[in-house]
């Protein structure tokens, strides 16, 4: 997020300073002026509300309205960590609404740039897991159904929030405040400099260039190429082998979970792109990036209140209007696809038992 997650000086030389400083630049644009931090306050407000109520009904119906089933465990833990994030939202709202002046204290400049960053990670985790869960369900049937379980899935969940964790650290270790054009501002300390300005940060080849490059290289490598490129040859795999042994009949099998992973990466591409221009100095008019960085930062969160609204709209029982929203969200949850190779395919919540009778040949065809 631009000043939660963006550094107050992308350079480490002054002659960038007016350039990549996003409190400048957006200064610069006049955008300050012209309604523009209303419209994003508004956005983010938007989003901070959809992602509490439709992550909290999630982790409402995961808990007590459907049976546990990995799947279930897999979108539960999507939903915390997103809901997580999302409470925590209204103080990087309260920053831009005044005008990026960060009264919150040098603790939670880290923990709220913390929390973005694990939730990123854990997000990308857990549809990495997904995908490999239902890769080797189509690969190896047999095991799966002898070995795939709720505890296997809980304790893959319990190493995904540790890693993700370690993984976040280094915002709880850069992440600091100082005073810039009178106002105070949450940025990336990567010189590690007690009370200086973003104007001095370290050159190129310093240590301090040198944390920069490693935090965002790893944050580009773990949390989007590698994940993406594991879940691209997942999905191929299944494809493929659905078509060669005939198992599926439609053009969009899991579509839920291949919408959810899609809307990952997009919204979270300009983030990474962003990051990765402001590590190699890309010279960004002041004009461009004072709309550019509001503009990923909205993309980029708007993925933590994304995620339930895909459940509900393209979920098994969507097109039949009388089900209602909560039974939607809960059908969504509980269809454990993952043995939907099988003959056989079981129904685990009540809500969606009637309407299984009369789609179950769509349903063993649909998800996996």
């Amino acid at each position: 997020m631009e000043n939660l997650d963006y550094n107050a000086s992308s350079a480490y030389d002054d002659e960038y300073l007016d350039e990549l400083d996003p409190v400048v630049a957006l200064e610069d644009a006049s955008l300050l002026e012209t309604g523009a931090i209303e419209i994003f306050v508004a956005i983010y407000s938007i989003i901070c509300f959809l992602g509490i109520l439709g992550n909290g009904l999630v982790i409402v119906i995961g808990n007590f309205k459907t049976k546990k089933t990995v799947n279930t465990i897999w979108f539960l833990n999507l939903a915390v960590a997103d809901f997580l994030f999302n409470i925590s939202l209204p103080i990087h709202i309260a920053y831009v609404a005044m005008r990026y002046h960060w009264v919150f204290g040098l603790t939670m400049c880290k923990i709220s740039n913390f929390l973005l960053i694990h939730n990123m990670y854990t997000s990308v985790f857990l549809l990495t897991a997904i995908s490999l869960d239902r890769c080797v369900s189509v690969l190896l049937p047999v095991w799966a159904q002898n070995h795939r379980s709720v505890r296997l899935a809980c304790a893959a969940c319990v190493v995904i929030w540790v890693l993700a964790f370690f993984l976040s650290s280094p915002s709880l270790i850069f992440r600091d405040t100082t005073h810039l054009h009178g106002k105070i501002i949450c940025f990336n300390n990567f010189s590690l400099s007690a009370d200086q300005p973003p104007s001095a940060q370290p050159h190129l080849g310093s240590a301090g260039y040198s944390r920069h490059m490693g935090v965002t290289v790893t944050r580009f490598l773990c949390g989007f190429l590698v994940p993406l490129l594991i879940i691209t040859a997942c999905y191929l795999i299944i494809v493929y082998k659905l078509r060669h042994n005939h198992l599926t009949k439609t053009k969009k099998p899991f579509k839920v979970i291949v919408a959810i992973i899609v809307t990952f990466f997009l919204c979270w591409c300009p983030y990474h792109a962003l990051y990765l221009l402001e590590l190699y100095h890309a010279p960004v008019p002041a004009s461009t990036l004072g709309l550019v960085l509001p503009l990923a930062t909205a993309i980029a969160i708007a993925n933590s209140c994304m995620n339930p609204i895909l459940y509900v709209f393209m979920g098994q029982d969507f097109k039949k209007f009388k089900v209602a929203i909560l039974s939607r969200l809960a059908n969504a949850l509980s269809d454990d696809t993952g043995q939907s190779s099988y003959p056989s395919h079981r129904s685990f919540t009540k809500v969606s038992s009637m309407n299984e009778r009369a789609s179950g040949t769509e349903r063993e065809t649909n998800m996996l």
